[in-house]
């Protein structure tokens, strides 16, 4: 099906609902992206009405609007309602589904050297405190991660991969349709880290194939900071073990036992920001208003411009690596550390972000990177936005 691209009549009108974009030049969207008005208004409403009718009472005037943001992140990622539930940010989804594996001794996770540094923790953390193994599968010379490895290094103590499918500090993207297949293949559990993807590419968790996939709401999705979101296939859920509980995880309580709610707000606690809930909703349907294909169009084309004007600089390098490249562009500039970057371009109103090693080690260590600068750009970016960042750059570097 042929994807119509965002005109720019569609663009300038994100820009319009969009106030943050009259202020600065926004390329820190892998950060947080600059929420639509909409969203801000959604959540403020909310909280007026909170402090005059009180939270409860307000609770139970939107409950039809707060369980609908279970729908439209269903609706999003191509799930079922029942396989939602909401968190705090992408690490605490992450944290909650690998924990609830219930790894052992000689167990075995594998993994990718774009992982994310939270995640990085938690295998190093098991591996030290229940002696698991942790197996890293290189990407190649290319920078394409390697599918034939992945499925060499599968053995019958396999109990996890778990991947991240767009790093913190690069531009490339991890295959994770084609790992599905092979963790599908082997009967092994599948994670994956959609923090970076979800509101950017499209992501349908039934053609990935995951059993579990993590994501927050403040970077692509233009979503409040504090909101996110963990999706476990349904099939998976009696399989994790609970890390905490409470009344709204196990609604139905006698003196000698309980019994834990049949969907996947078993991993949530009752108590949460209901206006941020409010506020994930809003952006997912604003998301989804748009089209994510056609989101993922304008994106990429943002991404191979920038790409393309930063290499025709002299003193600047571009990192990105892989044949398939996403919104995040990462580059150095010889002889100038990437926090004075930073910092220089905040000065003219450009904001960009400094990825340290910490955030993808594995993959900073291997190409010997300290830190790079990272400019991220989303839909409601413009290619004068884009020239205005270069030639600052070029000033710089001059």
């Amino acid at each position: 099906m042929e994807i119509i691209p965002l005109s720019e009549q569609e663009v300038q009108q994100f820009r319009a609902d969009t106030k943050g974009t009259a202020q600065r030049i926004h390329f820190n969207n892998a950060g947080a992206s600059l929420p639509p008005d909409v969203v801000v208004e959604t959540m403020i409403n909310y909280l007026n009405e909170e402090a005059i009718y009180g939270g409860y009472e307000t609770e139970f005037k939107y409950k039809d609007q707060l369980d609908n943001t279970y729908s439209l992140i269903a609706q999003l990622i191509n799930a079922d309602k029942d396989e939602i539930a909401l968190v705090e940010n992408a690490s605490t989804a992450w944290i909650l589904a690998f924990h609830g594996v219930g790894l052992q001794q000689g167990d075995e996770v594998l993994t990718c050297e774009m992982e994310y540094v939270t995640n990085l923790i938690g295998l190093l953390n098991a591996k030290k405190t229940l002696g698991i193994e942790i197996k890293v599968i290189p990407n190649d010379e290319k920078g394409n991660f390697s599918l034939e490895a992945l499925e060499a290094a599968i053995s019958p103590k396999t109990k996890l991969i778990a991947v991240t499918q767009i790093p913190s500090t690069a531009g490339g993207m991890i295959p994770v349709v084609e790992i599905g297949k092979i963790a599908c293949k082997h009967g092994v559990l599948y994670l994956v880290d959609a923090c970076q993807s979800v509101g950017q590419i499209p992501v349908d968790v039934k053609k990935i194939g995951c059993d579990m996939l993590a994501v927050t709401g403040r970077k692509y999705l233009r979503a409040p900071r504090g909101t996110g979101f963990l999706f476990v296939r349904k099939a998976v859920q009696d399989k994790l073990k609970l890390l905490f509980m409470d009344g709204f995880t196990a609604p139905t309580v006698t003196e000698d036992d309980f019994k834990v709610r049949n969907d996947a707000r078993r991993f949530e606690l009752y108590e949460k920001n209901r206006a941020l809930t409010l506020g994930l909703g809003k952006a997912v349907e604003y998301a989804l208003h748009i089209g994510v294909d056609r989101i993922w169009q304008r994106i990429q084309y943002l991404g191979t411009l920038l790409r393309n004007q930063l290499q025709n600089i002299d003193g600047i390098t571009v990192h990105d690596i892989g044949d398939q490249k996403c919104g995040i562009v990462t580059f150095s500039v010889n002889a100038i550390e990437s926090a004075t970057i930073k910092n220089l371009l905040a000065e003219k109103q450009i904001n960009v972000s400094v990825g340290k090693a910490i955030s993808t080690l594995l993959y900073m260590n291997k190409n010997h990177l300290s830190s790079i600068v990272r400019a991220s750009v989303h839909y409601y970016n413009t290619e004068q936005e884009i020239d205005i960042l270069c030639d600052e750059l070029k000033t710089i570097v001059k």
